[in-house]
């Protein structure tokens, strides 16, 4: 019986910290062209023990992911397991959940990591806002250099440049 109350309170309590996180994430790779080339992206994917699961669109090349409550997402990892498969991240548009987020101005920070709005930071996100990245490694080249230069970079952590 103490197991059990000692459970339902560890689960409230993971539950009420864990509301601002990524939920999923739809990555759009590039380079991909035939079903054996998806394969090994989405087995090298799977690897990352923050994926929960994966669902391969093989029309549009896109790998929509559901991210484990309560793990902490890196994204970076995302672009380099895509990467090692052979192939490149076009567009990464993740779902985060802004309950309980504050902003620093244009930024808030997740798992270390600072997230730069460059574009949309007009909006007062709350509740789950898809995110895209436009930093190196998950945009186009073109995308990144229009959002780079509006910005400065960072020296300290890693800082992603996204878009609402």
């Amino acid at each position: 019986m103490k197991f059990l109350k000692a459970t339902i309170l560890l689960l409230a309590l993971t539950s009420a910290t864990a509301k601002a996180q990524f939920t999923k994430a739809e990555v759009q790779v590039s380079g991909l062209t035939c079903s054996m080339c998806s394969k090994a992206t989405e087995k090298a994917l799977r690897t990352l023990d923050f994926i929960g699961d994966i669902k391969p669109d093989l029309n549009r090349n896109v790998f929509t992911l559901t991210f484990k409550g309560g793990a902490p997402v890196n994204l970076e990892m995302i672009s380099k397991k895509v990467q090692g498969a052979g192939f490149f991240v076009n567009n990464l548009k993740a779902t985060f959940n802004f309950a309980n987020q504050k902003l620093n101005g244009n930024s808030f920070s997740y798992a270390g990591d600072t997230f730069l709005i460059v574009d949309g930071a007009e909006k007062a996100p709350n509740g789950p806002m898809p995110v895209t990245v436009v930093d190196k490694g998950f945009a186009p080249v073109s995308v990144y250099k229009k959002y780079a230069a509006q910005t400065a970079d960072v020296k300290s952590g890693k800082v992603y440049r996204v878009t609402i």
